[in-house]
């Protein structure tokens, strides 16, 4: 058989070759899902998230902390305007 011949045979059955071959991704998707190997590289991955959520929760704070302290001293610097003028 010829190459020309086999595409041609394949081409005619490209329905059930889809199928087969979304019968196959599944069966070995499941293998790689259920590996340790992924499961030790889907650990990991959370926990660098969780790790960046601490830190840009921990870095919002400072800056809010800083913007808080900016407007206190804002608005003592405009009762000390307010004040002076009287």
């Amino acid at each position: 058989m010829r190459h020309d011949e086999f595409f041609d045979k394949c081409y005619e059955h490209k329905h059930a070759l889809i199928f087969a071959a979304g019968i196959a991704t599944a069966i070995i998707g499941k293998k790689i899902l259920e590996s340790k190997t992924a499961k030790r590289a889907a650990t990991q991955g959370m926990a660098t998230i969780m790790s960046a959520k601490r830190d840009a929760e921990e870095c919002f704070q400072d800056m809010r902390e800083d913007a808080e302290d900016i407007i206190v001293d804002a608005h003592e610097v405009d009762k000390k305007e307010i004040y002076a003028n009287e």
